[in-house]
Order: structure tokens, then sequence, then C-alpha cells
């Protein structure tokens, strides 16, 4: 008999991902198999496969599951692949990486959420994943070059983009959301033989705002 918890974790795949375009067989297996409630603060356990960002403390939010699902489909992760993850979270999206295997190397700036992220998918058994504390955007990161960049909150302008490509392997994929609200764009970067880069604008959306990140300055009149 399927569960309460097994039909709402079906129908979040029929009803949110597929009606949003994410078919990858790989990432829809990935997605049914992964226990989006274990990463979901108690108080909000019955909302675990709904459509909506679910608050997690400071002003973060999970991300909604049709988004994640997008954004693992257009970075197409192999299993060759070293992936860099800002914005660990709750460590949801870091256990999908891991399990469309990739070795992956997740940064979050805040410690608490750090540390309940390590200890969550350390209880998963999840292997080839390291949990950092650290800002990712106010210094050197190691372990690069990364064969994919995954920044899961938005950034208001480009102005980190040019440190971000400086991590990128050749051929590896950078998925930014860059925008403010409540109009963001969500764009795949390519890194290319030649050094240059090929983008592609995947879809609009509006998410939270990555962390310690500065806003662009206003003109007064």
């Amino acid at each position: 008999m399927t569960s309460t918890v097994d039909q709402a974790r079906l129908n979040m795949i029929k009803q949110q991902l597929r009606t949003w375009e994410v078919l990858d067989e790989r990432v829809l297996a990935v997605m049914s198999e992964t226990q989006r409630e274990l990463f979901v603060p108690n108080a909000y356990q019955g909302l675990a496969y709904s459509d909506i960002e679910i608050p997690i403390g400071d002003a973060d939010s999970m991300l909604a599951p049709k988004f994640v699902g997008r954004m693992l489909q257009a970075i197409d992760v192999q299993a060759s692949d070293k992936v860099l993850e800002i914005g660990t979270g709750t460590g949801y999206v870091t256990a999908c990486l891991a399990r469309l295997g990739g070795r992956v190397r997740s940064m979050e700036i805040n410690a608490e959420l750090a540390e309940a992220a390590r200890e969550r998918l350390q209880a998963l058994q999840l292997r080839r994943i390291e949990v950092i504390t650290g800002d990712a955007l106010a210094g050197s990161i190691d372990g690069g070059p990364f064969d994919i960049i995954v920044i899961t909150g938005a950034l208001p302008d480009e102005e980190a983009l040019p440190m971000l490509r400086h991590y990128l392997a050749q051929g590896g994929r950078l998925f930014v959301v860059i925008g403010e609200s409540p109009l963001m764009t969500a764009l795949l970067e390519t890194r290319l033989s030649s050094g240059d880069f090929r983008r592609q604008k995947l879809f609009e959306t509006c998410i939270p705002t990555l962390q310690n990140v500065p806003l662009p300055e206003r003109f007064v009149f």
C-alpha cells in the first residue's frame, strides 16, 4: 500500500516536475527516491512536497521542487563531475547532486544550517559530499576547477560571475539566477574549449537572494 508521503512524492513528480518540462529520467528517478521530508523543518512537514519555497530560517528557503528539477536537468551531472554548490541550505539539493553521481563540495554561510546539513547527509550515508562553512563569494575557493557550479540563491547582478567562471573547468557548466524581485532569469553558462562562455537563458523565476551579496547601488535624485 502506498503511504501518504509516497503518494505526495509521486504527485510532485507527475504534477509539478513533468508539467514544468522536467523530463530527464535520471533527475526524476533521483527526486523520486530522495525523501524530501527528511530535509524539511518539522513545522513544515506537511508541505514537504508542495509547490512552494519552504522557510528554513534566517530569511533562507528550500527551493520549490520544480525549480530543483529544472536546475538538475540543466546541469546534467555525470559520475565523473566535480560539483561546487554555493548555498547548502538543508542539504536537499546536495543529496540530489550526489545521487546523480557528482563529487560535491557544498558551501554554506550559515554555520547552524551547515552543521545540520552535514549531520543529515552523514546519517543518510551519502558519499563524496563535503559541507564547508563559509562565504563562497568572500575569498578563494579550494578544490577547483569544478565541472559544475550551482548557486542556489539569486545574484542581483553579474558582478560575481567573472570570479565564479575562474573556477570552472573546460566544458564546465555554471547555473545561476540573476536579477531582483520580481523578475529574475535562470542562466546556464558553459566554458568552451576556446575559453569563451556560451550562455543559455533557461526560464524566468524569482527566488531568495544569496546571503551576503552586495545589492546594486541605487541612484538618489
